[in-house]
């Protein structure tokens, strides 16, 4: 097996994105350039929650936590698929693989967990405005963060260690941009049809049940909105909620179809496609749907620019 250098009978080969296209310089252009955004925007939208203290809320500790999120899982994935590709290697390592499949799950779940909470925090802060203070502490919000991260580390070990347990067959081409876990039990020799049914419990219980909670929380925001006498109020809340919705729909609506459907019924095409938009299109579009639709967020954009412009000037 041979690509550039001699690898290892342990290595996988990551196939990628760019292997069956017809422009691969195309398609990594718009892949860099879609990155640097991702990085820019998640990185600007982080830094602007910690330095601004306008910002030091429970939903705005919680979206920054959700840039972390989804910073770490674009560099995860992406940054190593656009090193392949210009070094012309695309091994990866057995410990490697593994610790891109925890890095993936981990992010996944945890990512899941920490929307659904941010639409409980927008429910209470919508449907119980006295109360709110006093249930969203500070050490609520950060129990909260910490629960996300945690239980998605507990999930992902479990997986990860099951998954990179079963005995490859021959083939070492992985069909995918990076190590994950459906695209990996294709390559067993093994019956891997008891753990694809535990596979779908997982996509269950971390998508649609928290799926489902997050609608029950915005229909009963919405009945809340609609008896409001004030109308900046109610645009307020109709603006925040909407770009959570919007997130949501664009994080919950990929995963559901690739872990709620049996790993057969999918094209590979039409998967890499889903895992496109659920790995490099939504972390790019996050932060961007969260600044450009909230004036907080865009005014302490706008002050920590003017205070580096002043300083610069005075220098």
């Amino acid at each position: 097996m041979k690509q550039g250098n001699e690898s290892s009978i342990t290595d996988f080969i990551l196939l990628g994105l760019f292997s069956d296209s017809r422009h691969p310089g195309l398609l990594v252009t718009i892949i860099l350039f879609v990155l640097g955004v991702a990085i820019t925007g998640n990185s600007v939208l982080a830094l602007l929650v910690w330095r601004d203290a306008h910002l030091h809320t429970p939903m705005y500790f919680l979206l920054s936590q959700l840039s972390l999120m989804d910073l770490t899982l674009i560099s995860t994935t992406v940054l190593k698929m656009v090193t392949d590709f210009f070094s012309g290697q695309s091994f990866i390592s057995h410990i490697g693989c593994g610790a891109q499949l925890f890095l993936y799950l981990m992010l996944g779940v945890a990512e899941c967990v920490l929307l659904t909470l941010m639409a409980f925090d927008r429910y209470l802060a919508i449907c119980y405005p006295l109360r709110y203070p006093v249930i969203m502490t500070p050490r609520v919000c950060l129990q909260m963060a910490i629960g996300s991260w945690v239980g998605g580390m507990l999930i992902s070990l479990m997986h990860t260690v099951y998954a990179m347990n079963f005995s490859t067959c021959d083939s070492r081409e992985v069909h995918h941009f990076f190590c994950e876990v459906m695209a990996l039990l294709k390559l067993s020799c093994e019956d891997t049809s008891t753990y694809e049914k535990v596979v779908l419990a997982s996509g269950i219980v971390f998508l649609l049940i928290p799926f489902g909670l997050i609608l029950t929380s915005y229909i009963l925001i919405f009945l809340t909105v609609l008896h409001m006498n004030a109308p900046e109020g109610r645009n307020k809340a109709l603006a925040t909620c909407s770009s959570h919705l919007s997130v949501v729909s664009l994080y919950f609506g990929p995963a559901m179809i690739i872990y709620t459907t049996p790993g057969s019924s999918l094209p590979a095409d039409v998967d890499q496609c889903l895992f496109v938009f659920d790995v490099i299109i939504t972390p790019m579009l996050n932060p961007l749907i969260y600044s450009l639709r909230n004036k907080e967020v865009l005014e302490a954009l706008r002050n920590i620019l003017w205070r580096k412009l002043m300083f610069i000037v005075k220098r």
